[in-house]
This record gives C-alpha cells, structure tokens and sequence, in this order.
C-alpha cells in the first residue's frame, strides 16, 4: 500500500501534469513570403520645370585662397 502513495518534495516544482505542458507542433511553419520588387513608373518632368534658386552657383562657388604671411 506505501508504493500507492506519492511522494511529495518538498519546495517549489514544475508541474508535470499533461494539461499543464505546452504542446508538441507537429509540422514547422511555413517560411515567410518574399515581397513582390515594385518597379517605379518613370515620372515626366515637372510642367514648369525644377525650382533653380537664382544664387544656386554662389553656394558653390570658392573663395580665394590667402596666403600665409612670412
């Protein structure tokens, strides 16, 4: 009659019981889909062209170099 009775640590255990685990998955998941590639429609210029601030050439322009005085 004692191997009937369970014994019982003592502390803090893991449930053991079925209901209790996670389930086994059977079949993996399918990988993820690869996006379709989007080729961009070429757009026609703008009707009344690209902005062109007047002093667009100042900005790139260089200054003169200074020579060191000796």
């Amino acid at each position: 009659m004692e191997d009937a009775v369970e014994k019982i640590p003592e502390g803090c255990v893991t449930p053991k019981h079925g209901e209790c685990r996670i389930p086994a998955l059977t079949i993996c998941p399918p990988p993820p889909k690869k996006k379709p590639i989007v080729y961009a429609k070429l757009r026609d210029p703008p009707k009344n062209g690209y902005f062109q601030p007047p002093d667009l050439e100042a900005l790139f322009a260089l200054a003169p170099r200074r020579e060191a005085c000796a």
